[in-house]
């Protein structure tokens, strides 16, 4: 769990830095921040938002679009590798019936922030208006929970584990909300058969065919070669191509990466997810994670800087609903089907693991901020709207003491490693 610490921590701390000056400044200077997120880079380009000009529609890459869609392309890469990992290895931690209740849990976790933020609209009259955001707050932010979690429970309780494989699991439902129900424009379809045509090109070439040439040779000397002289640029140009073809599907282009990571050859077998030992593994996916990281930290710095900047003004309705969504709906959800799972299904809970540890561990969930921004800048168009929805997703931070003082009255017993 060290390495778990020092990878979150280090995410966390640019993040919150991030997000931390662009509160000040969208407060002190809106205007000069509203520049700033909305700098056109490249006017008439390739790619990037369409914009009408002079009656010709032509496409503008902003600073957002850089970071939104090309840039946190990468950030949900290496949630994808977590994932795709923990599915296909014998053992993952996404399979068996050990993964079962977290899994159930994360149903849970997504479908009764829904359901409160729906039910919320519905009180408040504003049903209809925003509906389209159920989505923003069956976000976990994987960071600032595996955090609050450490605070809350000690880095050797079960439930720190239990959290991690549950907000991942989360950041992949995610993914395919956000793949389904939010397309950036017009649905082309067709140009998903270029990241289809991508990903199996590379796969085939760069993954198949070397282990086919090395035969029964426990040399391996073509899949050697392949990965170090030609290393991962076959996959470079595939993840170019098969963002190329989200984007000009209408599907948002930051999953464009996720066709390309099953075929990058991974370990033989799991080691936990973000574990230490990883570290030392030279199968190509592993190494292209741990040679992104920095540069994720980095980005993550500017997506807070870009996304978190809402006036404290910027209450409206969906605030409200966004914020119910999390703090109420999310460990409802994760207590109910948690305790269906472990009780009524008898998949049980981890061993040292308690009811009492699952209801505080929702509430340590609830916190949504990362995801939860990312969704509200695709849910609605900016405006107030937006703004309202993100000031929900800021203010889910709050979940951070709520759930250490309901840690606090439980007696919840932290236990360090």
């Amino acid at each position: 769990m060290h390495k778990v610490w020092n990878v979150i921590s280090t995410y966390s701390l640019l993040l919150l830095t991030g997000a931390a000056l662009a509160l000040i400044w969208a407060n002190l200077d809106n205007g000069s921040y509203q520049h700033l997120v909305h700098f056109v880079l490249w006017d008439h380009a390739p790619i990037g938002l369409l914009h009408e000009d002079g009656g010709v529609v032509t496409r503008q890459l902003t600073l957002h679009f850089l970071i939104n869609d090309i840039c946190m392309a990468f950030f949900f890469a290496i949630a994808a590798k977590e994932v795709w990992e923990g599915i296909v290895l014998q053992d993952g931690e996404l399979r068996g019936k050990k993964a079962l209740t977290p899994l159930i849990a994360t149903v849970g976790g997504m479908m009764g922030p829904a359901l409160v933020y729906l039910a919320i609209g519905a009180a408040l009259g504003g049903f209809g208006a925003h509906a389209q955001g159920w989505a923003i707050p069956t976000a976990t932010d994987i960071a600032f929970s595996y955090l609050v979690g450490r605070i809350v429970f000690g880095a050797g309780h079960p439930a720190i584990p239990f959290l991690l494989l549950l907000a991942i699991a989360d950041d992949a439902g995610g993914m395919i909300i956000l793949a389904l129900f939010y397309p950036t424009g017009d649905l082309q379809p067709a140009w998903l058969l270029l990241s289809l045509a991508a990903a199996l090109g590379v796969y085939l070439l760069a993954n198949r065919l070397p282990i086919w040439a090395d035969g029964r040779d426990p040399r391996r000397p073509y899949s050697t070669w392949m990965r170090q002289k030609v290393s991962f640029w076959p996959y470079a140009i595939a993840g170019v191509l098969s963002w190329y073809g989200f984007h000009n599907a209408g599907i948002h282009p930051a999953l464009g990466l996720l066709p390309i990571v099953p075929t990058i050859p991974h370990a033989d077998r799991p080691y936990g997810f973000f574990a230490e030992a990883e570290e030392h593994l030279t199968d190509l996916l592993n190494w292209i994670e741990h040679r992104l990281k920095y540069f994720v930290e980095v980005m993550l710095f500017f997506f807070g800087l870009l996304n978190a900047g809402v006036v404290i003004s910027a209450f409206g309705d969906p605030t409200w609903m966004v914020l119910g969504g999390l703090v109420i709906g999310k460990p409802l959800g994760i207590f109910l089907m948690g305790m269906l799972a472990a009780r009524v299904f008898g998949f049980g809970l981890p061993a040292g693991m308690t009811a009492k540890d699952l209801w505080v561990l929702g509430s340590v969930a609830a916190i949504g901020f990362t995801v939860a921004l990312f969704v509200a800048t695709v849910a609605f168009p900016m405006g107030p709207v937006q703004e309202a929805a993100k000031m929900g997703a800021v203010l889910s931070f709050g979940a951070a003491v709520l759930a250490i003082l309901m840690g606090r009255l439980l007696r919840i017993t932290r236990r360090p490693v």
